[in-house]
């Protein structure tokens, strides 16, 4: 039988970061990290875009709002102080269609709002960033403070840097039986006891939280984001990030140009349903409790919600390559098919669905028990602000 102050379950960006902060209040606690893969970086930390974002999108007042620019700073910080790679390119935001000009007011409004560095540019200024971006209106946004990191740079730093400071690390096996009550798990035949456990599960997040009988009302609905990307001899010149006014109905950001520390330039990622929380290629990782979950999704809302209906005509079928390419081309007009090739890189967004109220939930999700506290949804920009909602998540589950 083993024992710890702290068990967290998952080892992706936010379950690593609550350890860091966890340990800089209290160099003392013994802490656990236990996580069903062999390593960290397997699911959505690791297959991350790579891009810390400004805080631009968000509405004002939300946890997401509050915490990103604080949280970008701080992870570039850290990575800058770690000697990691950070690709300081900043980013455009641009009108694909001259009605949807009105947004940047809107986007400009919010990002000022929340303490993000960003400004409206002309068209002239637009071509001096990025030659090859177009603006339908004339305007664009800039976000100058936009970077990009290597993802699984950070994940391997911050564990070994946590294996320096006594951390525990449980892999390969997942949690198969709990029993609340008397504060311990069952991982591998072997009993660990806990003091407080936090849930940094990402996609699974919702069922651990269900073993502890909270989240009932809510379910995950995976949504798989696959990437093209530019040939190195393509004849564009596109070296910042470069993305389309999004639809603020839906956490989706549209299909947009991300260079990245390695050189390449990705192009994606789509947005479309997961038919499994790790349903990566193919039919393979597909589970049918997620396909009945989408089909009861769809079901209910197709007829009834115009936005659902939006995202059907504009997002769904993006995977089809004349579909992509005519997404990417409303920003990027000179790219054609023959500029870009399939990439290996592909991601699997969870998004929290609440079932009783027929709506997905647009910000950050911690929830307490007694015993426990659970992070059960994590969405972008999570991996942006990870040092920031680290700290909301332990002030949540008040352990000082």
């Amino acid at each position: 039988m083993k024992s710890c102050d702290i068990l967290i379950v998952g080892s992706g960006i936010v379950g690593m970061t609550v350890a860091h902060q966890l340990l800089e209040l209290n160099s003392e606690l013994s802490i656990n990290i236990i996580d069903k893969e062999a390593d960290v970086g397997l699911h959505t930390s690791g297959r991350n875009s790579g891009v810390l974002h400004a805080g631009v999108y968000y509405e004002p007042n939300t946890l997401k709002a509050r915490i990103c620019v604080d949280g970008s700073k701080r992870l570039r910080a850290w990575c800058k102080n770690e000697g990691l790679q950070v690709l300081e390119c900043g980013k455009i935001i641009t009108p694909q269609k001259a009605s949807l000009d009105q947004q940047l007011d809107l986007l400009l409004a919010r990002g000022k709002a929340n303490g993000a560095n960003v400004e409206l540019i002309d068209s002239q200024q637009l071509k001096s960033l990025i030659p090859d971006a177009h603006t339908t209106s004339g305007r664009a946004i800039w976000s100058p403070d936009t970077c990009v990191i290597k993802p699984i740079q950070v994940l391997h730093r911050l564990k070994q840097n946590l294996l320096n400071k006594g951390v525990t690390f449980t892999f390969g096996h997942p949690v198969s039986r709990v029993y609340r009550e008397k504060q311990n798990v069952i991982v591998n035949r072997n009993k660990i006891n806990y003091g407080h456990l936090i849930n940094c599960a990402g996609l699974n997040a919702d069922k651990v939280a269900k073993d502890f009988g909270i989240s009932e009302k809510y379910t995950m609905l995976p949504f798989r984001g696959t990437y093209w990307q530019l040939k190195k001899d393509a004849p564009l010149k596109i070296n910042r990030n470069l993305y389309p006014v999004p639809d603020l109905n839906f956490p989706f950001l549209g299909v947009h140009f991300t260079p990245s520390v390695d050189g390449n330039i990705y192009l994606g990622p789509t947005a479309i349903p997961a038919l499994g929380r790790e349903n990566y290629y193919g039919i393979k990782g597909i589970d049918v409790e997620t396909v009945t979950e989408f089909v009861r999704f769809f079901s209910q809302q197709l007829i009834t919600n115009e936005k659902i209906r939006r995202y059907i005509s504009y997002q769904a079928f993006q995977w089809v390559p004349n579909k992509f390419l005519e997404a990417a081309r409303s920003i990027a007009p000179k790219l054609e098919l023959k500029h870009i090739e399939p990439s290996k890189k592909v991601g699997i967004r969870p998004q929290l669905y609440d079932k009783k109220n027929r709506a997905l939930i647009d910000d950050f999700l911690v929830i307490n028990s007694r015993g426990s506290t659970h992070v059960v949804n994590a969405i972008s920009p999570a991996f942006t602000a990870s040092f920031s909602l680290a700290d909301h998540i332990i002030d949540r589950a008040n352990l000082f």
